[in-house]
C-alpha cells in the first residue's frame, strides 16, 4: 500500500531530533518534583467561589440608626478569606453565634448591594440588625459586636430575589420594620445596573420617627431615574406626605401598575398572615406572590391545631451524633433547634424557618408538632420520618439523629 503525500517536505528535516526523543523525556521526567500533580476545574473553582462553607470577616465599620445598627463586614485575610462571596441582591447569610453556653446561627439578610463583593479588593457586605421580641441574638449582636471584632458567616443563601424568567416586569415590595432590608439591596443593584425591573416599595412603620434607612432608600429612589419608588404606610399616627393603617388591597392598587405585577413580602409572621387575606382581595395568580422566609416560629402552643396535653411540659431529647447521644431538657413549646443550641450542641441550620432543609434530621422516636404554616418537607421526607428540628416541637419524649457538617 503507497501513502498519497508528498515526500519532498521531509527530505529537509534532520532525524537527530526524533533519535532524542526518549532521551530528553527520560530526562524531564527525573526533573519533575516526586509529588502528585493537582488539577482543578474552573467550574469548582467558581463554585466554591460563590459558595464557600465559611466566610471568615472582620466588622469595619458600625452605623446606630436608633433601636437598629448597620455593621459592614470586610473579608479577614489573616484567617483565610481573600475576598466577599458574590450574591444576589436580597440574599441572606447565616451568621455564627456564641452566647454563654449557647451555640447558635442566625440569619440575617445581605442589606448592600451586590455591587459591593465584586473585585479583588475592599470587598464587603452590609448586615442591618434590629431588635427584634423576644431579643436575644439581636440584643446580644446590637450591645456586643463593634468594629475590629471577627465574625464567621456562610455563604449567601436564599431564593427571594428577581427572576426574570418567573417574575413580572414591576414588582410591589411589601415591607415592614428591618423587612426592607432586602428591598434595600434590590435597589441598590437596580441602581448599579445589575437588576433590571421596577420596584415599587409599600414600607409599613409606626412612625415617622422610627422609619429605618428612610433618607439612604429614598436617596436610591432619587438615583433610580422613576424605576424605584417608595410609600410609606404608618400605622400608629397620621402625617401629611404619608399613607395611614395596614398596607391593605387597596393600598396596593392604589400604587400598584396597571396590568400584571410581583408581590414580594419581607416582615414579621403577624404582617404575612394580615397580607394573605389582602392577597385574596387582589386575586392574584400564585406565583406572583412571594415571602421572604420568617425565621424562628414563635407562639406554636397558641395554634388552634397544638395538642393541649403537651402545653406547659418538659421533655428529654436524644441527640445522636454519629453514634455519640447526649440528652437535652426541652420544652413543649420550644423547638428541637432551640434546645440543642441551648445545650452548647453545634447543630446544623441555616434559614430557622422549616424551608431550606440545612437542618434536616432523622427522627428515631418520640411524637412532634409541626406548624402547617411552617413545614417545607418534601413528601417522602414525612413518609420516611425525616424533621426539620427548626420548627419541630416535642410532644413526648424523643431521639433524633443530626448530621453536623462539621
Amino acid at each position: 500500500m503507497k501513502y498519497n503525500y508528498d515526500k519532498k517536505a521531509l527530505q529537509g528535516l534532520s532525524v537527530g531530533p526524533f533519535l532524542n526523543q526518549v532521551k530528553l523525556r527520560t530526562q524531564k521526567i527525573e526533573e519533575a518534583p516526586d509529588t502528585m500533580p493537582v488539577s482543578v476545574f474552573n467550574a469548582n473553582r467558581l463554585a466554591k467561589a460563590l459558595h464557600p462553607d465559611v466566610q471568615h470577616v472582620k466588622i469595619s465599620e458600625v452605623a446606630d440608626h436608633g433601636g437598629a445598627k448597620s455593621y459592614t463586614l470586610v473579608p479577614d485575610a489573616e484567617r483565610g478569606t481573600e475576598k466577599m462571596a458574590y450574591f444576589r441582591a436580597s440574599q441572606y447569610v447565616s451568621v455564627s453565634l456564641h452566647i454563654g453556653d449557647a451555640v447558635l446561627s442566625k440569619p440575617y439578610t445581605i442589606r448592600s448591594s451586590p455591587a459591593d463583593a465584586l473585585g479583588t479588593g475592599k470587598t464587603s457586605y452590609i448586615l442591618t440588625v434590629k431588635q427584634t421580641s423576644p431579643a436575644y441574638a439581636s440584643k446580644y449582636i446590637l450591645e456586643n459586636w463593634k468594629q475590629g471584632d471577627t465574625v464567621d458567616i456562610s455563604g449567601p443563601l436564599g431564593d427571594f430575589y428577581y427572576q426574570q424568567l418567573r417574575d413580572a416586569g414591576t414588582v410591589v415590595a411589601i415591607a415592614g420594620g428591618s423587612g426592607i432590608t432586602p428591598f434595600y439591596s434590590m435597589a441598590a443593584a437596580i441602581v448599579d445596573g445589575l437588576e433590571d425591573f421596577n420596584l415599587t416599595i409599600l414600607y409599613g412603620s409606626r412612625t415617622a420617627d422610627g422609619i429605618l434607612l428612610k433618607d439612604e432608600i429614598e436617596a436610591l429612589a432619587a438615583k433610580s431615574g422613576g424605576k424605584i419608588k417608595v410609600v410609606h404606610i404608618l400605622s400608629d399616627e397620621e402625617k401629611d406626605g404619608y399613607e395611614h393603617g395596614f398596607i391593605t388591597a387597596e393600598i396596593i392598587r392604589k400604587y400598584a401598575p396597571e396590568g400584571d405585577y410581583s408581590v414580594f413580602m419581607c416582615g414579621p409572621k403577624a404582617m404575612y398572615d394580615f397580607e394573605d387575606g389582602e392577597m385574596k382581595k387582589l386575586g392574584l395568580p400564585k406565583r406572583r406572590v412571594r415571602k421572604e422566609m420568617s425565621g424562628d416560629y414563635f407562639g406554636a402552643e397558641k395554634n388552634a391545631d397544638y395538642p393541649v396535653q403537651a402545653k406547659g411540659k418538659e421533655f428529654q431529647l436524644t441527640v445522636n451524633i454519629r453514634g455519640e447521644k447526649q440528652r437535652v431538657a426541652c420544652k413543649a413549646g420550644e423547638s428541637l433547634l432551640w434546645a440543642m443550641e441551648n445545650a452548647g450542641i453545634k447543630a446544623p441550620s441555616h434559614c430557622r424557618s422549616g424551608q431550606c432543609g440545612w437542618c434536616h434530621s432523622k427522627l428515631i422516636s418520640g411524637e412532634y408538632y409541626c406548624p402547617k404554616d411552617a413545614d417545607g418537607r418534601r413528601m417522602a421526607d414525612k413518609k420516611f420520618g425525616w424533621i426539620h428540628p427548626c420548627c419541630t416541637y416535642p410532644l413526648s419524649d424523643m431521639e433524633i439523629c443530626i448530621y453536623p457538617t462539621e
